[in-house]
């Protein structure tokens, strides 16, 4: 494809806050990357660390007290920020669709599934007929995989497993066909098997339809199956950024080193233990002055209690922010 080597999503230090009767709580700090056509990126931290934040500036679901006070978000070249509700409205759905973490609480448990996919195509397609809409529901019930979907369409959720009600809402995000598929965390809830089921039908859906995906997690398992590229987040900051393969193969900051090394790995000799990362997250209201990261870090240096550490580019798009970079051992000498 020629447009291939484009951008469909730039974020650039894109900030945002959420004004508490407590304070300033700064829940994204100035975070950029950029997302081809028919790529998919993997958004990966802890719970807190302002994932799902950033997806939400994205599509303008951000509730009060939460406000984007900087940056950008552009895509296909225009400023998603700039606009107005009937733009939003029209690119919400038609170019842009997001999987929610929580099936359950997603879809309305009065109204059918047929009657809610055909919601979310006719709301954007005001010219499509009764019977049209139906037939493209039960046809997306059945590219996702849900057998007898002819008769799924006329159900209720309460009718529907948790992995049918999860592949129910993928039906619903792609049923307009969009550009780019935000998924936030969409097999958490579900067990093993469901989980490589559902990870399976979106790489397949991805080909198909040549959709760019954000994939929101904190399982690196799921990033390492799905993923072409990965942004590390940690406090409201992307820490590391990547190839795929440079992030599991080649980490470079401490605290992506700390997620794969808690990860169980199947090649275990005898009973290892898993090596926790020590220590709680950071209070977003007080930060600290120099890394988010460091009252954490093993190998936290002076310089990284003061100041924020700059990104050390390497080779290929990998990049990390942290000082041992630029300051190696010499910065533990000077202690």
């Amino acid at each position: 494809m020629a447009e291939d080597n484009k951008k469909l999503l730039e974020v650039k230090d894109l900030a945002v806050s959420f004004f508490t009767p407590a304070g300033e709580v700064k829940a994204v700090n100035g975070i950029s990357y950029s997302l081809g056509y028919n790529e998919v990126m993997g958004v990966v931290g802890e719970s807190g660390s302002g994932k799902s934040v950033e997806a939400y500036a994205i599509m303008g679901l951000l509730q009060s007290p939460g406000r984007v006070i900087g940056g950008s978000i552009t895509f296909e070249g225009r400023d998603v920020l700039a606009f107005n509700e009937e733009e939003r409205r029209q690119f919400r759905g038609n170019e842009c669709s997001m999987i929610f973490q929580n099936p359950m609480t997603c879809l309305n448990p009065v109204y059918t599934i047929g009657n809610q996919l055909m919601e979310a195509l006719t709301c954007h397609d005001s010219g499509i007929s009764k019977d049209e809409a139906r037939n493209r529901a039960i046809e997306m019930l059945e590219k996702v995989g849900i057998n007898n979907a002819s008769k799924r369409v006329d159900q209720y959720p309460h009718e529907f497993s948790g992995g049918m009600r999860q592949r129910a809402m993928i039906a619903m995000a792609l049923i307009t066909r969009p550009k780019l598929l935000i998924a936030d965390e969409p097999t958490t809830a579900l067990d093993v098997t469901i989980q490589a089921q559902i990870l399976e039908l979106m790489k397949e859906l991805q080909e198909k339809e040549n959709t760019s995906i954000i994939f929101i997690t904190h399982n690196l398992g799921v990033v390492a199956e799905i993923c072409d590229k990965v942004s590390v987040m940690y406090a409201g900051n992307i820490i590391e950024q990547g190839d795929v393969n440079d992030i599991f193969y080649s980490p470079q900051h401490p605290y992506t080193k700390g997620l794969l090394a808690s990860m169980p790995r199947l090649d275990a000799e005898g009973h290892e233990r898993l090596i926790p990362i020590e220590g709680t997250p950071i209070d977003l209201l007080n930060p600290p002055a120099g890394c988010n990261f460091g009252p954490r870090c093993a190998e936290c240096m002076k310089v990284c209690t003061r100041m924020k550490p700059p990104y050390a580019e390497m080779e290929n798009g990998h990049r990390s922010a942290c000082w041992l970079h630029f300051m190696g051992n010499k910065g533990k000498e000077d202690e």
